[in-house]
């Protein structure tokens, strides 16, 4: 079987691929996630969750390399992580009563074969009208500064909601196990058959 690693030090994404049972080790990518000029975020997902996966190659050079990157749309724009409270109430704001979409690129390395599979993974969060107090009660509670959108789905940010849409709820804290698995078992990586 071929070793796995998970090309992120994210604690959300960890938690995810331990799901599924297999073992694997993560690794930082160090990539410059650096928008392109006039890249849309279909194609900014794509091109890091590839390069963070490529990244790792010389060093994991017959493994199965996962790469993820996910942006956050919000009426056109990409939305980064707040990093702070000022900021997760701003996007919060600009959130409430609105369909965000978050995009997740998700690759898969063979770095033996360089075998790279890409797809680009979609998931709609529809939010409800939020007062400022909720907001400011939210992000005193989850200091969600490191998440895209400025919430934790996983958490109380499931308060915020009005509906979600997409094929895997997982794809919105930022590792599509449906997706991956299909990738992995074109590599011959069963988890049910291990």
């Amino acid at each position: 079987m071929h070793q796995i690693v998970l090309a992120s030090t994210s604690i959300y994404r960890k938690s995810l691929l331990e799901k599924l049972d297999i073992p694997f080790i993560c690794a930082s990518p160090n990539v410059d996630e650096t928008p392109l000029p006039g890249e849309d975020a279909t194609a900014l997902v794509i091109r890091l969750a590839a390069a963070k996966a490529q990244a790792l190659a010389t060093r994991y050079p017959r493994h199965l390399i996962i790469g993820a990157d996910q942006v956050c749309v919000l009426s056109g724009e990409i939305t980064g992580k707040p990093h702070n409270k000022d900021n997760a109430m701003r996007q919060l704001r600009q959130i409430s009563g609105n369909c965000v979409t978050f995009f997740t690129g998700l690759s898969l390395l063979n770095s033996g074969t360089q075998h790279l599979q890409c797809i680009t993974e979609p998931f709609d969060v529809y939010f409800r009208h939020l007062s400022d107090t909720e907001i400011e009660h939210y992000v005193d509670k989850e200091q969600p500064w490191d998440c895209a959108g400025s919430f934790k789905s996983e958490g109380l940010g499931i308060t915020l909601f009005e509906r979600l849409s997409g094929r895997d709820p997982n794809t919105l804290i930022g590792l599509p196990l449906i997706a991956l698995l299909e990738m992995l078992r074109k590599e011959g990586v069963h988890p049910l058959l291990q």
